[in-house]
Parts: C-alpha cells; structure tokens; sequence
C-alpha cells in the first residue's frame, strides 16, 4: 500500500472509532436524562418474607452451632 491509501485508511478507522464513542456517550447521557425524568415512587417495592427470613437466621444459628460442637 503506498502512503496515501495506509494514511486514508487510520483516518476512515479513526473516523468510525471516534463516531462510535460519540454515540456512545450520547446513549449514555440519555439514558442518564431518562433514569433522572423517572420519579422515585415508581420503583416497586418487595415485600419482606419475615418467615423465610427467620427460617434462614435459625438454620444458620444451628449450622454454627455444629461448627462449634455444640451439638453432637
């Protein structure tokens, strides 16, 4: 390849990496504007499984437990 055609082809690809990251950012950015324009009392809110949560504490108090050798 001579030099012109080498040159003009890292600009072409320069070109297209530079366009690329500029949508990129753009993308970005709009998304931002948009997670903003949302309001905070749309977010659903999960409900607590108090028994699933207090079932998992006391299968892990007695997993510890045996580990201590409290248990035989």
């Amino acid at each position: 390849m001579t030099n012109r055609k080498l040159t003009a082809a890292m600009a072409a690809v320069h070109m297209y990496v530079k366009t690329e990251e500029e949508a990129a950012v753009v993308a970005m950015q709009n998304q931002a504007a948009d997670a903003a324009a949302k309001p905070l009392s749309s977010v659903p809110v999960g409900q607590m499984n108090v028994w699933g949560l207090f079932g998992r504490q006391a299968i892990m108090n007695a997993n510890a437990m045996i580990r201590q050798r409290m248990l035989k």
